[in-house]
């Protein structure tokens, strides 16, 4: 069995790990959930007096340091004061030096939002005018590099340690009660537990690299570990490790006192007291992700945590029992076999489960998304689209199970019309070599014992000793046809086949869900593209005295999704250096985010150019370039040109007076 089993296992552990490293490796540092809504100045404006202080507007409060905010001169020097403080809402500022020289000054954030994710970015404005900086690569490694790998595969062995923890116990006080004297099933649930209370001790290791510098040399650094200790995320995580001495003693019953008990009230009681104390411990564990994340912040709080927690318990319930059952029928000994009854109990167990997460799951989309074009337009959106993809198909995969369960018939347990087929099967099975040889071994035992007879020694010892040696091999003969014997229903046979594949499915759920809850939520990300948009219209100067050029040109690339506006702001439109912000938008106002942007400037009365400008990514449909050289003022013609897909482009353009 186990030689059958072991490609098996081989296959899905290597599946887990390819689609785990893929998920986490296109997850990148850019997992925010906190997004950054408005400045004071605002992201290139050029402003005529030197501001005495800086100030952030972010979607959702955040946790800032003293060194959270930092405002850069064109030379790289820093200029600010103090500590950044929280002005009003989400609104938090730090002050500037007196007296700040003219030149482009970049402003650099790297803070932790509610939901426990590091958000780190940078952007500049000018005093006076636009000049060169020195400035670059300020945006911080936080969420990124190794530690994010790192953290990332943390959190979701914890993900797993908990689904099999928590599911795997459900499995047996609910469905199959034999189970807790069952040594697989013993094992699975303690290395899941294991699993959750290792990984939880990495990720505290890694919290304070992972928020901060993303240096893996700063994982043992104690004095980050204290910091992490006094945030929210530090308290759920010493919260889940005390909750962790729970389980184990909860563990430490089910699969000790537990089994010793004989079938009578006094077992029913334990069995209510393991049943009560397993679900508070499990809801405590669960609320320790629902207190420290996504639920936690945004919309409804109050409500989103108690959903959170039913939604992670019906995760656990549904496939840690099922990693549960294919334990069992795989590892479980010829002599324990999982009956039809315990089967059919996980199947209603599991029915439960799905609607409970049909329920939470839809709630949670609504919170998280907000519309429906967030599907598609969003990561969030799109990753909510492949588990939900997952989610059915596991749905259809557990549909061909409760067909087999249906027919399941127990081959210890079965009916007698049904024995002698089967023993039959299981005799063919065999072959005539096993037969000879449990033949063969029965007469060597036979002969030995009469062969001491004829000897007359009479040696009790050497006589005890073949007994218990011929008991030996007369049990592991039955064992094996036991073991044959179960085997041969081809309806048990089926319902493995069908729940491996069932777990196969389960494992890039799970993986998807991880990454899932790294990402931005949709609504979230929409919100703050929004707002960015509107900031930037607001802060672009547009009026003659300002001297700033805005310019609205539509595009069709003639792709399925090439229409759009490019809006060109260029400040101060005169001669010389000029600050350039190029924002690309859907017809209905939102960022498009598209693989390529160019701009170039041609003044035909004076045949001067082309004179291409690459624009700089900064964020979804926002470009910008800094010192773009107009040589001499005219009636210049600007063209850009809008790549959307490999094929798919456009090239629009408008004559502007500038200088």
């Amino acid at each position: 069995m186990t030689r059958t089993i072991t490609p098996r296992l081989r296959t899905l552990v290597l599946l887990l790990l390819a689609v785990t490293g893929a998920l986490l490796a296109g997850a990148g540092p850019a997992s925010a959930h906190a997004a950054l809504t408005g400045s004071d100045p605002a992201q290139g404006v050029v402003v005529k007096k030197a501001p005495s202080q800086v100030s952030l507007t972010f979607s959702e409060t955040v946790a800032m340091t003293g060194d959270s905010v930092r405002v850069l001169d064109p030379k790289g020097r820093p200029v600010q004061t103090g500590t950044p403080a929280n002005v009003s809402g989400t609104t938090y500022a730090v002050r500037l030096k007196s007296g700040l020289a003219e030149g482009t000054y970049t402003v650099a954030y790297q803070v932790v939002s509610a939901d426990s994710h590091p958000v780190a970015g940078a952007y500049t404005f000018s005093v006076g005018a636009p000049s060169p900086t020195v400035v670059s690569g300020t945006g911080p490694a936080a969420g990124g590099g190794t530690v994010g790998v790192l953290y990332g595969f943390g959190r979701y062995v914890s993900y797993a340690g908990f689904v099999v923890l928590a599911g795997g116990a459900a499995f047996v006080l609910a469905c199959w009660r034999r189970g807790a004297g069952v040594r697989a099933l013993q094992r699975l649930v303690v290395g899941g537990w294991l699993a959750l209370t290792s990984a939880t001790l990495w990720l505290l290791l890694l919290r304070g690299a992972y928020t901060t510098s993303g240096k893996l040399a700063d994982v043992l650094d104690l004095d980050l570990l204290g910091q992490v200790l006094q945030t929210k995320t530090g308290a759920a995580l010493v919260s889940r490790l005390l909750l962790l001495a729970a389980a184990a003693l909860f563990v430490a019953v089910l699969f000790g006192a537990y089994t010793r008990r004989e079938e009578g009230e006094e077992k029913r009681d334990l069995t209510f007291g393991l049943a009560v104390g397993g679900t508070v411990v499990a809801a405590g564990l669960a609320s320790s992700w629902a207190m420290a994340e996504h639920a936690s912040v945004g919309l409804q709080p109050g409500i989103a945590m108690p959903v959170d927690v039913v939604h992670l318990l019906a995760v656990a319930t549904w496939l840690g029992g099922l990693t549960a059952l294919l334990v069992a029928l795989y590892r479980a000994p010829a002599e324990t076999p999982v009956e039809s009854a315990a089967v059919h109990r996980f199947s209603r167990l599991a029915f439960g489960s799905v609607l409970a997460l049909v329920v939470t799951g839809v709630y949670q989309s609504w919170r998280q998304l907000g519309s429906w074009s967030a599907f598609t337009e969003t990561r969030y959106g799109q990753l909510l689209l492949v588990k939900i993809g997952l989610v059915a198909l596991l749905v259809g995969v557990a549909a061909v199970s409760r067909r087999w369960t249906a027919r399941l018939a127990d081959t210890g347990a079965g009916a007698p019309a049904d024995r002698p087929r089967q023993e039959r099967v299981a005799s063919a099975a065999a072959g005539p070599t096993a037969k000879a040889s449990a033949r063969a071994s029965v007469k060597a035992g036979e002969a030995a014992g009469t062969k001491g007879a004829e000897t007359g020694k009479g040696d009790d010892t050497g006589d005890s000793r073949r007994a218990a040696q011929l008991a030996r091999q007369r049990a592991a003969a039955d064992a094996a046809r036991r073991k044959r014997l179960r085997d041969a229903d081809p309806n048990r046979f089926g319902l493995r086949r069908s729940v491996l594949a069932e777990a196969g499915v389960a494992v890039v759920l799970l993986a998807v869900t991880t990454v899932l809850t790294q990402t931005e939520p949709g609504r979230t990300e929409q919100q703050a593209e929004a707002a960015t948009a509107a900031s930037a219209r607001s802060s672009s100067p547009s009026s003659p005295a300002s001297g700033a050029l805005t310019l609205d040109m539509p595009f069709d690339t003639g792709g399925t999704d090439g229409k759009g506006v490019a809006r060109i702001d260029l400040d101060p439109a005169r001669v010389g250096g000029n600050e350039m912000h190029v924002y690309v938008q859907r017809p209905n106002g939102r960022a498009f985010d598209v693989p390529e942007v160019k701009v170039s400037f041609t003044l035909e009365a004076k045949k001067i150019g082309p004179l291409p400008v690459n624009p700089d990514h900064i964020t979804t449909g926002h470009w910008s370039a800094s010192g773009v050289q107009i040589p001499m003022a005219g009636d210049w013609k600007i063209a850009v040109t809008v790549r959307t897909s490999d094929i798919d482009q456009a090239t629009v353009s408008k004559n502007a007076q500038i200088g």
